[in-house]
C-alpha cells in the first residue's frame, strides 16, 4: 500500500517534452507532456471510453488525440470531441493530476488534489541552488520501494556491495547514532582516522597514505526521501567541532526521491551535488555515471531480496542494531497509510 496524499517526482524536468511520456505512479497509469507554452501536464493514462493508454496516441497543439477511437483530450481532461457522434458526454474526461516543477523534478500529487499544497513539497534545494552543482540520474528499481529506503538508511552493506568505490573494511562498525524527530529521522555515522574510501579520496585528492575524518548523515522524510551529508576530511582537523565542513573539505549530498511504481517496482530519481570544483563540468558528469553504477549494484541486490520475498512467506526477520532507523521509517509509513485509509473510510 502507499501514501497516496504525498508530492512525489514524475520525471526530471528534461524528460517532460513534447512527445507524450507514460510512467505508472502508484499502480496508476499516466501521461506526462508539455503544452505549446512549455507548461508540464499529468493526464490519466487511459482513455475513459475503452481504456487505451493516451500516450500511444497524438499530441496535436495542446490536444490528446486517443489512438483507439480519436477522442480527444484538453490538458484539464476534459473531452472536448468524439468523431463519432456530435455530443460529448459529460462524464467523458480522465484524471488530471496536480504537478509542479521544483528543484529540476516533476513532482505529482496521487491523491486529494483539494490537499495539494505545493508547500509540502520536500526540499531538495541543491539542485537549483548556484553554490552547487550535481551529476544526476534515473534508475528503474525491480523491488518495492521501501527496500531501496531501507538500503539507503543501513549504509553498513558498502564495504560489502561497493568495496571498490565506497566501502572500507572499518565502516560497517563505525560509530553511529539514529534521532527521530517527528516523522523525520537521522541517522549519523562516523569513522575516525581510517584510510578514505576510493571514492572519496578520488574526490578530494587525497594523498596517498592520508588517513582521513569520515561522515556520513541520512536524512529520511516520509514516505520515501533520503538525504545523504557525505564527506571526508584530513584525520584530526576537527571535523566534527564545525558547521560548515562543506566549505573546508570535500562534502557532498547524495539526494534520492524514490516514487512507487507498482508494489513491487519504483521509480529512482538520484543526484549527487557538491560544492567545490564548479567550475569543472567533467565532475557533474562523471558523478552521474560513477553514481550511477555504483547504484546498479544496490538495484540488484534488491531486485535478489524482491525475489526471494516472492517465493514463499517467511518468518519475521532477524533485526540487529543497525537496523533501528529503517525499523522505524517502515512504522512511520504504516502508519500513515493506516490513517489515510480510515480517513477515506469516515468521508
Amino acid at each position: 500500500m502507499f501514501v497516496r496524499n504525498a508530492w512525489y517526482v514524475a520525471a526530471w524536468d528534461h524528460e517532460m517534452t513534447r512527445t507524450m511520456m507514460r510512467r505508472i505512479v502508484l499502480d496508476e497509469p499516466v501521461v506526462l507532456f508539455r503544452t505549446t507554452e512549455g507548461k508540464a501536464v499529468a493526464l490519466e493514462d487511459r482513455c475513459c471510453h475503452r481504456q487505451a493508454p493516451l500516450s500511444m496516441g497524438k499530441l496535436v497543439g495542446d490536444i490528446v488525440h486517443c489512438p483507439y477511437h480519436g477522442l480527444q483530450f484538453e490538458p484539464s481532461g476534459a473531452c472536448v470531441k468524439v468523431p463519432s457522434q456530435d455530443r460529448v458526454p459529460a462524464s467523458a474526461k480522465v484524471k488530471s493530476y496536480p504537478l509542479v516543477e521544483k528543484n529540476h523534478w516533476l513532482w505529482i500529487w496521487m491523491g486529494d488534489p483539494a490537499k495539494a499544497d505545493p508547500a509540502l513539497i520536500e526540499d531538495f534545494h541543491w539542485l537549483d541552488d548556484p553554490k552547487w552543482r550535481y551529476g544526476g540520474n534515473y534508475l528503474h528499481v525491480p523491488s518495492n520501494y521501501l527496500l531501496l529506503v531501507e538500503n539507503l538508511l543501513d549504509t553498513t552493506h558498502l564495504p560489502f556491495l561497493h568495496p571498490e568505490s565506497l566501502g572500507t573494511g572499518s565502516f560497517a562498525r563505525s560509530e553511529f547514532d539514529v534521532t527521530r524527530e517527528g516523522d523525520r529521522i537521522q541517522v549519523s555515522r562516523y569513522d575516525m582516522d581510517k584510510p578514505p574510501a576510493p571514492f572519496h579520496k578520488q574526490m578530494g585528492e587525497f594523498p596517498d597514505g592520508l588517513n582521513v575524518d569520515r561522515w556520513q548523515i541520512a536524512h529520511f522524510a516520509p514516505p520515501c526521501f533520503v538525504k545523504l551529508d557525505v564527506g571526508s576530511a584530513p584525520a584530526g582537523s576537527g571535523m566534527r567541532q564545525v558547521t560548515d565542513r562543506g566549505s573546508r573539505w570535500m562534502n557532498m549530498w547524495n539526494l534520492n526521491a524514490i516514487t512507487p511504481e507498482t508494489e513491487k517496482t519504483a521509480h529512482y530519481f538520484f543526484a549527487q551535488a557538491y560544492n567545490f570544483k564548479l567550475d569543472q563540468q567533467w565532475i557533474s558528469d562523471m558523478l552521474a555515471k560513477q553514481v550511477h553504477d555504483i547504484f546498479l549494484q544496490d538495484m540488484a541486490m534488491v531486485k535478489a531480496q524482491q525475489i526471494n520475498m516472492d517465493l514463499r512467506p517467511t518468518p519475521a526477520p532477524v533485526n540487529l542494531g543497525q537496523d533501528k532507523a529503517w525499523v522505524a521509517m517502515r512504522g512511520i509509513v504504516d502508519r500513515l497509510v493506516k490513517e489515510e485509509q480510515q480517513q477515506a473510510k469516515a468521508a
